[in-house]
């Protein structure tokens, strides 16, 4: 495997929708962990609190969402609004589900085509590994979300070092009750989101979108 410089492999990390069932090696899995760990936090807090479901339990998981869905129990732990969106935020929204949409050949009109892309979302894209991301409820809970944020990029980083691919789905984030059920996790800890991850199946359109980025002028202010 080459070894990427690091400007490398944040060009080369993406999100994969569509993976192949070969489980991740246990050593690499080991790493991306110790690497997810070295990530900065509020005072050392350290509060991100990760379950990793495969097999059975992966499975299990997935019934559990996918029957939580059906019935529209949602049972997000934070809010999310989508019509709060500001317009340019919205349109970046926008323009990531008509690439996506686009790419897997689904119509805009085509609302089985979309219910099934939605379901493929509560399958995992086929991966064969989720990691659900909880924390403590501290005050707001920006502070630690923010934490978790920075253990997720490094998640994610590292998986793309190693030729492997995730995809940090906030969905997955709005059926936390069902998440806690089957996992046995405590009600005091709040799901943010989670990462399906493995090897992605370049075959599949959905597995090859990239989506760009805005021009710094957009978002960096320079003060001198």
């Amino acid at each position: 495997m080459t070894k990427l410089t690091f400007a490398e492999v944040v060009a080369a990390r993406y999100s994969a929708r569509q993976f192949l069932p070969t489980a991740v090696d246990p050593q690499h899995l080991q790493g991306v962990l110790e690497d997810a760990q070295r990530a900065p936090s509020n005072c050392n807090t350290q509060p991100w609190h990760v379950h990793i479901v495969s097999g059975r339990t992966r499975d299990k998981v997935s019934a559990a969402l996918l029957g939580a869905a059906s019935q529209e129990q949602y049972s997000p732990d934070f809010s999310f609004d989508e019509k709060a969106f500001p317009n340019l935020l919205n349109e970046r929204r926008r323009e990531q589900g008509r690439a996506y949409y686009e790419a897997l050949g689904i119509a805009r009109g085509d609302n089985e085509g979309r219910l099934e892309a939605f379901r493929r979302n509560l399958e995992f894209f086929g991966a064969p590994h989720v990691a659900f991301l909880f924390m403590p409820m501290i005050g707001d809970g920006v502070r630690a979300a923010s934490d978790l944020g920075m253990y997720a990029q490094n998640f994610l980083l590292s998986l793309t070092a190693r030729g492997l691919a995730g995809v940090p789905q906030t969905l997955l984030g709005m059926f936390a009750d069902p998440v806690r059920d089957v996992l046995g996790v405590d009600a005091d800890m709040k799901l943010l989101f989670g990462i399906s991850f493995g090897h992605p199946d370049l075959s599949n359109a959905a597995a090859n979108l990239r989506i760009g980025r805005a021009p710094l002028t957009e978002s960096v202010r320079f003060h001198d």
